[in-house]
């Protein structure tokens, strides 16, 4: 996607960037606390065409600045084809490594198929996360409000909510020797 700039002997730079005012900029602040008055002005300069603002609302130089960044249509070209090259070597470098993981992950489950066949199956296993078994159904029946909930919420496959998380200190009230997964989902 190219953007044609015209030649600079054709284009004369204007001064005038922002021609809309800014309606409040006349307002005078309640006799109260300055601060807010402080913080508007700093935030909402108002647009004079005399002088440059600290925010960037409005700059006298530039026209000019643009033209010196990107004199000709053929510096912009040049520029543009750079910048598709750039991404195209990004692109290629990313797409070769999901490849290389790609082949480094084939190796590891074939590998895997060799030493245990049922492990393997159980890993390429399709399964909707959405269904659910009679004996699950049946089982959500009885469970309270939380524990349905937190029931209806696991997605098989992925790592169970409901584990605390691993730290270095144990917890306050100890060991949990009664605790037992709800659900047939987290059975072997």
């Amino acid at each position: 996607m190219s953007f044609p700039i015209l030649p600079q002997r054709s284009i004369k730079p204007t001064l005038r960037k922002c021609q809309t005012s800014v309606r409040y900029a006349g307002r005078t602040a309640p006799a109260g606390d300055p601060r807010h008055e402080i913080l508007r002005r700093t935030l909402y300069p108002s647009n004079l065409r005399n002088k440059s603002t600290p925010t960037g609302t409005w700059r006298s130089d530039v026209g000019r600045a643009l033209q010196h960044a990107i004199p000709s249509v053929q510096a912009h070209e040049t520029i543009e084809r750079a910048w598709l090259l750039h991404q195209r070597h990004v692109r290629r470098q990313r797409d070769s490594e999901l490849k290389r993981k790609f082949e480094k992950m084939k190796e590891a489950m074939d590998e895997l198929e060799k030493l245990d066949k049922h492990l393997y199956f159980e890993a390429n296993r399709q399964e909707d996360p959405r269904a659910r078994s009679t004996k699950e159904v049946e089982l959500t029946k009885t469970l309270k409000g939380s524990e349905r909930k937190a029931m209806e919420a696991r997605i098989r496959g992925l790592f169970p909510r409901e584990l605390r998380v691993p730290t270095d200190t144990p917890p306050r009230t100890g060991w949990n020797y009664d605790w037992k997964p709800t659900g047939p989902a987290s059975t072997p």
